[in-house]
């Protein structure tokens, strides 16, 4: 299998767009005046390149945040002759009809997808679609606000309903029990006839557990390091850096710790871990302890054990097959809150171990409730 070393990117050149100076944002109506500015932009494009500055080490998510600031940057500019920065409610809600119905040249498959003609859509957007890429709009003209460059944020007047209702209904993008422990089975079936294929074997194997056990979000994994695991008052912790560089720690089993362990052996470092192991948690594909496996890395790696898993269970059992191809890394994030909420864990604790700002947002992992629900309601 062969994957990539990818760098982050920079802003820089993951959003390259030259605007006519009357439409640079400058003048724009909705700009901060008199106040401090925390960053140095003066036209809207550095602004946005400051903000995507900030997602520089999650690959993934930068590249769905460039693409709807370019989206909007592009749309603003062309259909209505505004910057970015002059942009009102009423303009949003323009935007709002246009993601649900892009036409024309915007969704031309004539059109190449890179270059200053490029093609920005492959056609209307879903209502689930069109409510993440306002939300990430609505997080850029936040940041653009706490940044002393924008006097007011538009989107924050937006009414929530549709498919923002809906994103409050139990996730089922996770795996159960039995097919989760068929993925861990899958995996030890895999061979290590040659030194290349146990490394790969070693290394799959501890990833998936590491994920699944402590729901680290792809980044989160791919830049912890040894030093992250930690002992206080006899039980394992894990600190762990995460979304806008917000700090958690996250409970550690004995077994995850007797996981990595094995990991670190096989790789001919210490079992045990100290405060300056500098060692990378997930080392990169050629084993070296000093450099870390990219985030690109991890989702193909668990896209594979995936992948692998399904093909031998296609025969037996085809819905599960299908929903193994259909899994990838942030699935393991979700079936690890979903078990823990299974097990009858405090919804504050999982709450905690996700870092999830709200608790509403842990309280979509309640399958166990809803099944208990169910049966004592319906009768057979």
């Amino acid at each position: 299998m062969s994957l990539p070393a990818t760098a982050p990117e920079s802003p820089d050149t993951v959003l390259s767009l030259a605007l006519p100076a009357a439409l640079d944002g400058r003048a724009g109506t909705n700009r901060a005046r008199g106040g401090h500015l925390q960053i140095a932009a003066d036209t809207d494009v550095e602004a946005v390149r400051l903000w995507l500055a900030e997602y520089a080490g999650s690959p993934h998510t930068l590249r769905s945040y460039r693409k709807e600031a370019l989206r909007l940057l592009m749309w603003a500019t062309r259909t209505l002759g505004k910057p970015l920065s002059s942009l009102t409610r009423e303009d949003f809600l323009l935007y709002e009809r246009f993601l649900a119905a892009p036409t024309g040249d915007w969704a031309d498959p004539a059109r190449p997808r890179r270059g200053g003609t490029r093609r920005l859509f492959d056609g209307p957007l879903s209502e689930r679609s069109q409510h993440q890429a306002l939300g990430i709009l609505s997080g850029l003209l936040s940041y653009l606000v706490s940044a002393g460059y924008l006097a007011g944020n538009p989107l924050a007047l937006r009414r929530r309903t549709g498919a923002a209702a809906k994103l409050k209904r139990r996730v089922e993008r996770y795996l159960d029990h039995a097919l989760w422990d068929y993925v861990l089975a899958s995996v030890e079936q895999w061979p290590r006839l040659t030194a290349r294929d146990h490394q790969h074997y070693e290394r799959s194997r501890w990833l998936i557990r590491l994920l699944y056990h402590t729901g680290l979000r792809v980044s989160e994994a791919a830049h912890a390091e040894a030093a992250d695991f930690y002992q206080r008052r006899g039980n394992w912790w894990l600190h762990v850096v995460g979304k806008g560089g917000a700090e958690g720690e996250v409970p550690v089993s004995a077994a995850l710790m007797a996981d990595f362990a094995r990991y670190r052996v096989f790789h001919g470092l210490a079992p045990t871990t100290s405060g300056n192991d500098t060692a990378a948690a997930v080392m990169s594909v050629a084993g070296d302890p000093c450099r870390h496996l990219t985030s690109a890395a991890v989702y193909l790696i668990v896209k594979e054990v995936f992948r692998r898993a399904a093909d031998t269970l296609a025969m037996s059992d085809p819905a599960g097959a299908a929903t193994l191809r259909r899994a990838s890394t942030h699935w393991l994030r979700h079936t690890a809150a979903t078990h823990q909420a299974d097990a009858g864990t405090d919804l504050r604790f999982i709450q905690k171990n996700m870092r999830h700002a709200s608790i509403q947002t842990t309280g979509i992992y309640l399958h166990a409730e809803d099944d208990r629900r169910h049966s004592e309601t319906v009768q057979e």
